[in-house]
């Protein structure tokens, strides 16, 4: 029976071979694999393990490379060509017409299975499928090219592309210095023509941020001589031509592969699109933008139905899913067959935990085109919408700008703005980027089949991401309340703590911190002496100005002042703690306007501190850092009006 079943099992390889030369061998393990877990740097840059340690993933076989022994069987297996690898998926892609080198493959106790995956190269069983869009190659009406929105404070003068940022307040972002610096974007499509000519592109050029390029269809480096539409996509976010065009994170660092293969429509394509996903994982990409999707093929036996549209099915989701397990953010175009028979979001649009994205025009009116959700298993899908109708893009014949059609250039232009989001927060991981884009969305409470969470909106996402970062504590002791903030800010943030006391009806200013230097975490502290208030509960609110762009508030507070604390007005001096272990806080309270001058000694009498200005009747407060200083006894005196009014003892501990 085994001669046989073998004997049938040739026959039936080389019946296979006459329409197919391209396969999958799925492995069944790693086992007697070189590399290991616990030496992850073999097979991941410095950064991709940066990026696992910062957001606690772990190291997992998924990570760990195909058995090259196993690959070296296949190689020697017969006249066999090996394409390309996937080890998230422990498969291989190879080209052959040996039906003995098949016999052999499918024999090897670690291989699973083999499976006719594509046809010859040019050969098809029917026509092919793309739904590439092609922009029409001719030059913006002037209507377009007008740009009278612009405001002066405006970083970047984003020329035609202006209304297509503007949808998302995305300017918001580049004005605050955030135009993708530091951050890597993949971009995984069917070429990127002539993008080493474009002088759209000269600016990535020029700054040297193209950091890696690979084909996986032809297996070169190389892919600046094939089809147009990556590079349309790649300009949405890369384009630097000021007052004509330019992208959304024009600074990022990117990654350029082609992994779709236009002369045919193979699940083939979906293999290398996973090989393109580890790439971009294992040098440490942030954002993989996605412009490509899959339902039916040249061989009508692969077709997908909407039932597979689950997440967990077709090969190119199961990959889009692992990359955000490591990490990522997949943004993947929803698709295109808003009006076909199909009508629903292509795969890998249907992936969990990515980034899936309609069209709508520059006013938020969705593409007719633009493919409907849900997944088939009920999730929202699309997750968000862009700018795909009358979409601006580079003409692949002179680089300047021109209109397209299609989530192909949704994708890409709100994956811009997400990198360029994610570089102001990379504290937190994909999912929490994802999430925030999901809340600032237009109709975040109401989801539609069509957009999805709507129309995300940069300034309130980012707004939802610095109120996640911002901590807060506060104490009272001896009637003085001590408040600590940790908040990011910068140079244009300011942080005004608003107060109102029992016996009052409004909120008044009550401190104000200027912002300094970059965004990055700040800490802020302020004392206020409740002894002087009214009494009863004293609430904060704690109000950031950002700019003359938007102002919120980050938190509130409310303090109950005990009875004890509502003393009467008067000259008072409160010193507080004592003893001191980093700060000492100084309260003075005046009941009319005085001249204050306080200064510390140490024991020897060495001055070590003074700070003199002008009180207005009421409570001023004063921090004497004495971290720094030894332990041991230290002198404060202060004056008021030339008089000494007080000597107190500290004790520094």
């Amino acid at each position: 029976m085994k001669i046989i079943f073998t004997a049938i099992a040739v026959l039936l390889i080389s019946i296979n071979t006459n329409a197919q030369s391209r396969y999958l061998v799925k492995f069944r393990d790693k086992g007697t694999n070189p590399f290991s877990i616990a030496n992850p740097s073999q097979y991941l840059s410095q950064r991709a393990l940066q990026r696992r340690a910062r957001y606690n993933i772990l190291i997992d076989s998924l990570d760990l490379p195909v058995t090259p022994r196993y690959i070296d069987s296949i190689r020697l297996s017969g006249a066999v060509t090996i394409l390309n690898t996937s080890k998230w998926l422990n498969q291989i892609s190879i080209r052959t017409t040996d039906a003995g080198a098949l016999a052999k493959i499918n024999s090897f106790p670690f291989v699973r299975n083999s499976m006719p995956i594509a046809a010859r190269t040019n050969e098809h069983v029917t026509p092919v499928n793309k739904q590439l869009e092609k922009p029409a190659d001719i030059p913006l009406p002037i209507n377009e090219t007008i740009f009278s929105s612009r405001l002066l404070a405006d970083a970047l003068d984003y020329g035609a592309s202006h209304s297509q940022v503007h949808l998302h307040q995305g300017e918001f972002l580049h004005n605050h210095g955030f135009k993708g610096e530091g951050m890597q974007l993949a971009l995984l499509d069917a070429g990127f023509f002539k993008y080493l000519n474009l002088s759209t592109f000269d600016s990535i050029r020029i700054n040297n941020q193209i950091l890696n390029t690979y084909d996986f269809v032809g297996n070169k480096t190389s892919v600046n001589e094939e089809n147009s539409h990556g590079m349309n996509c790649l300009s949405t976010i890369a384009a630097n031509l000021p007052g004509i065009f330019v992208g959304t994170a024009p600074k990022a660092t990117f990654c350029l592969y082609k992994t779709e293969d236009v002369t045919s429509e193979t699940r083939i394509e979906e293999h290398n699109m996973a090989a393109g996903y580890e790439r971009a994982d294992s040098i440490g990409v942030d954002v993989c933008s996605i412009s490509l999707g899959y339902t039916t093929f040249d061989n009508p036996s692969q077709n997908y139905t909407y039932a597979d549209m689950n997440g967990n099915t077709t090969m190119s989701a199961i990959a889009s899913g692992i990359a955000a397990k490591k990490g990522m953010l997949p943004v993947i175009a929803a698709g295109n067959e808003g009006t076909s028979a199909w009508h629903y979001i292509s795969t890998p649009a249907d992936a969990d935990s990515v980034m899936s994205v309609g069209a709508v025009d520059t006013l938020g009116n969705v593409g007719s085109f633009s493919s409907y959700g849900p997944s088939s298993n009920g999730r929202v899908k699309p997750n968000v919408a862009a700018t795909g109708v009358r979409a601006v893009v580079a003409s692949p014949s002179t680089g300047q700008p021109v209109l397209g059609n299609g989530t192909s250039f949704a994708a890409p232009n709100i994956a811009g703005l997400t990198t360029c989001l994610w570089q102001a927060f990379p504290e937190y991981n994909n999912m929490a980027v994802l999430d925030a884009m999901q809340r600032s969305a237009s109709k975040f409470t109401a989801p539609n089949d069509r957009v999805g969470y709507g129309i995300p909106d940069m300034k309130k996402a980012f707004v939802i991401l610095l109120k996640k970062s911002y901590l807060q504590q506060s104490n009272l002791s001896a009637c003085i309340a001590a408040v600590q903030l940790n908040v990011k800010q910068d140079n244009s943030m300011s942080v005004v703590i608003e107060r109102k006391q029992a016996s009052e009806v409004v909120y008044t200013p009550f401190k104000t911190f200027t912002g300094s230097g970059n965004f990055s975490n700040k800490n802020l502290s302020f004392t206020d002496d409740l002894s002087l208030t009214s009494g009863g509960i004293v609430k904060y609110r704690i109000r950031m100005d950002v700019a003359a762009d938007t102002s919120f508030y980050l938190d509130s507070l409310v303090i109950n002042t005990p009875q004890t604390c509502q003393l009467k007005k008067e000259n008072n001096v409160k010193i507080n703690p004592n003893p001191v272990v980093d700060i000492a806080n100084i309260v003075i309270s005046r009941i009319a306007s005085t001249k204050i001058n306080i200064v510390l000694f140490n024991a020897s009498g060495k001055r070590l501190y003074q700070s003199t200005y002008q009180q207005a009747a009421g409570s001023t407060a004063t921090q004497i850092n004495m971290k720094q200083m030894a332990g041991g006894i230290y002198f404060l005196s202060i004056f008021a009006d030339d008089k000494k009014i007080v000597t107190e003892k500290i004790l520094k501990r």
